[in-house]
């Protein structure tokens, strides 16, 4: 299998660094080319000089982008991102034609990299969000609840997440659906542990499930883990608490070699299935951005219009 970019499957470091950007309407598609070519290397680089930190870098390129650059060629499973609404819950498409997640130990090698790369791509593309993530204590959500505890394990992993023989000439890319939650922790501090238990669908101690009996249909891990002819649909999640003292929330990323896990899931939670069901997580944070990308494998990524 071609080799996929090395962010895909990891587990990152302790900071993260989110940017969406937007592409000129008159870029030339091979300068583009180039500029996106150049940003393995340009990793490699810094990273080599700091090996401990553990910095990665993954690229993700949008549904329209993706038809500038290699119009011949298209990832069967690529498109936008598709916005949910239902009884005035709301996860909004804001696109973007370019995403770039960075992670590693250290937040000055990440901002060193985030502004390399911004500078390469301008006139090009501009920016048009930059989130900043990092570990929350033990992993866990602002919340207070451990986050990814449903993650896929050892090469399960690469099973969620790759592409594989069903889009063969695509084969070690990936797709990222990626959403910036705000979260509305002065109302979620008011509850009980109990009671947030009871949203989430684990105890806040030590993230063990609650029994079936005494888990509501309407719990966030009720609508999520989601079973088909006896298997659990996964993706890889490689999400991030962001924020400032003002605001603050969820940066989730899912890593998946089908976009429509992602999008039954997001149904779930949102309310917008036949059971008419929500999860009640979505009374207490927001979705305000939403988009979707493919992550080419490093051998598609450095092959377009050479």
């Amino acid at each position: 299998m071609p080799t996929p970019q090395p962010g895909v499957l990891s587990v990152g470091g302790a900071h993260a660094y989110f940017l969406t950007c937007t592409v000129a309407d008159d870029a030339e598609r091979t300068a583009l080319s180039q500029a996106i070519r150049d940003i393995p290397p340009s990793v490699r680089a810094l990273a080599g000089g700091a090996k401990t930190a553990r910095l990665l870098c993954t690229l993700g390129i949008g549904s329209e982008l993706w038809d500038r650059l290699s119009p011949a060629r298209r990832p069967s499973g690529l498109r936008p991102f598709r916005a949910v609404k239902a009884n005035g819950r709301v996860a909004p498409a804001t696109g973007g034609d370019l995403f770039v997640q960075i992670t590693s130990g250290r937040h000055d090698l990440n901002l060193d990299l985030a502004m390399g790369l911004v500078r390469r791509l301008q006139p090009l593309a501009t920016m048009a969000e930059e989130i900043h993530g990092f570990r929350y204590r033990d992993s866990r959500d602002l919340t207070g609840f451990i986050d990814g505890t449903e993650n896929p394990k050892g090469k399960g992993r690469a099973v969620a997440a790759l592409i594989g023989e069903e889009d063969r000439p695509f084969a070690g890319g990936s797709y990222v659906a990626v959403q910036r939650y705000v979260h509305d922790l002065e109302r979620w501090r008011r509850l009980d542990d109990r009671e947030q238990e009871q949203i989430i669908g684990r105890t806040k101690r030590g993230s063990v499930e609650l029994p079936k009996a005494k888990k509501p249909q309407t719990a966030h891990i009720s609508r999520v883990v989601i079973e088909q002819d006896g298997a659990e649909l996964q993706i890889l999640r490689q999400s991030y608490p962001w924020g400032t003292v003002r605001e603050a929330g969820l940066y989730f990323a899912a890593y998946t070699k089908s976009l429509d896990v992602f999008d039954l899931m997001l149904a779930r939670m949102m309310g917008a299935t036949a059971d008419g069901l929500h999860d009640r997580l979505m009374e207490f944070s927001r979705a305000v951005t939403g988009a979707t990308f493919f992550v080419p494998s490093l051998e598609t990524l450095s092959s377009l219009k050479q």
